[in-house]
């Protein structure tokens, strides 16, 4: 680990960790620590890979840091996992982390790799696919971000032939009708992303109640014994979801969180909302959360993360709506903006949050609250691109705790 005093805060996928944590963190606070950065990961398979991340990111932050501050480190380690680029999607890693959806994951998994040219089999996919959805342990209130919104994505109850067309159309640049006069066989590689988002799908729920029940009653009982000390979150990807719903879990008495970064976050750019302008009736799942925080709430974004700028909306919004899907990841959200992504173009929604490029904000600082979207992109060129110093500038500007 790159910085000292750094602790690890696990939690297992219903939000529960190992006695004594809150009390570890209590304790640096009465060795002086003023400051607590609290790291959540997105999608990783392992907790060795979550604490090379956290080392990698906070290496540069004691050269940034103002004289007087005292700051420890914290990185969450919580049951998640991801898909690297193989052939067939790491099977054992899903194992590992739904271990309960082990014979639905095998047999998923030799589906993608046959490539069956039968719709018998893309039925069995389907079925499967729901199966493994329903797993993962916890669950939030409400779809991803809004309030309300149906608990199960519509792709994973369309037609299973369609969503793979729609997904392989996606990925390959073109309409669902060119790929499907390919034959069934091709539209595999569009099952395969399918099965990445169901399981993207999983670690979303998962996410959140990690988040809500574990993070936020955690974070309570330190504010409670050692009130005088200052969090920071930040969060990658899942991770930001994990964090911003840590919040929801926060007694409104309690204020400990001074500043929350998300990084290339991957829920929705209405969560924070009032009213979502295609439904004013409704807001969103983490209205006025914001507000639980003392200071900032900065969400770094960038239109390099094809990530959340095609995939993300295509999963999330309707498989049957698959017109115009080869437009340019700008254009798709914009037709369709109720499905972008918080790490894509920022926070939509909230009255008097404001835009920074990154350029502004390591010049000038982070204002001092309010939402804050930061315009990341001359560094981030990926998702998972955010071992930056940069970033790490920005954590510091939006905790008011580095040199000026």
């Amino acid at each position: 680990m790159s910085v000292d005093p750094y602790r690890e805060i696990v939690f297992d996928r219903d939000g529960d960790g190992p006695a004594g944590q809150a009390a570890e963190l209590v304790a640096l606070a009465r060795r002086g620590v003023t400051d607590l950065v609290v790291f959540a990961h997105g999608w990783n398979n392992s907790p060795s890979g979550a604490t090379r991340l956290y080392s990698d990111f906070f290496a540069p932050f004691p050269e940034l840091l103002a004289p007087g501050v005292e700051a420890g480190y914290a990185g969450v380690v919580w049951p998640s996992m991801m898909f690297t680029d193989e052939p067939v999607p790491d099977f054992r890693a899903l194992v590992t982390t739904l271990p309960e959806k082990e014979r639905t994951i095998v047999r998923l998994t030799e589906l993608v790799a046959l490539a069956p040219a039968e719709e018998a089999a893309f039925a069995e996919f389907g079925a499967l696919l729901r199966e493994l959805a329903d797993g993962g342990g916890g669950g939030d209130r409400g779809g991803d971000g809004l309030a309300g919104d149906r608990a199960v994505p519509d792709f994973l109850l369309a037609d299973p032939v369609e969503t793979c067309a729609v997904f392989t159309g996606a990925l390959a640049g073109a309409a669902p009708e060119a790929v499907l006069g390919g034959g069934l066989g091709g539209l595999w590689r569009g099952g395969r992303e399918a099965l990445r988002q169901a399981t993207y799908y999983v670690m979303k729920k998962r996410a959140g109640h990690v988040g809500e029940r574990g993070l936020g009653p955690l974070l309570a009982e330190v504010a409670r014994a050692a009130p005088g000390l200052r969090v920071h979150l930040v969060g990658h990807s899942m991770g930001a979801r994990l964090v911003a719903y840590g919040l929801r879990g926060l007694p409104g008495a309690l204020r400990p969180v001074r500043s929350m970064t998300l990084l290339q976050g991957a829920f929705s750019h209405y969560a924070f909302a009032a009213r979502l302008p295609h439904d004013p009736g409704r807001s969103g799942a983490l209205n006025d959360m914001q507000l639980r925080v003392r200071g900032p709430v900065v969400a770094c974004h960038s239109r390099h993360d094809t990530a959340l700028g095609v995939l993300y909306p295509l999963a999330s919004r309707a498989a049957r709506d698959s017109a115009s899907l080869t437009e340019s990841p700008a254009r798709l959200v914009a037709r369709d903006p109720r499905w972008g992504a918080i790490g894509w173009d920022g926070v939509h929604g909230v009255p008097g949050a404001t835009r920074r490029t990154l350029a502004t904000v390591l010049r000038d600082g982070v204002p001092a609250s309010g939402c804050v979207s930061v315009d990341a992109a001359d560094v981030v060129r990926s998702h998972s691109d955010i071992r930056r110093p940069e970033l790490a500038g920005v954590v510091v500007s939006a905790a008011r705790i580095g040199r000026r």
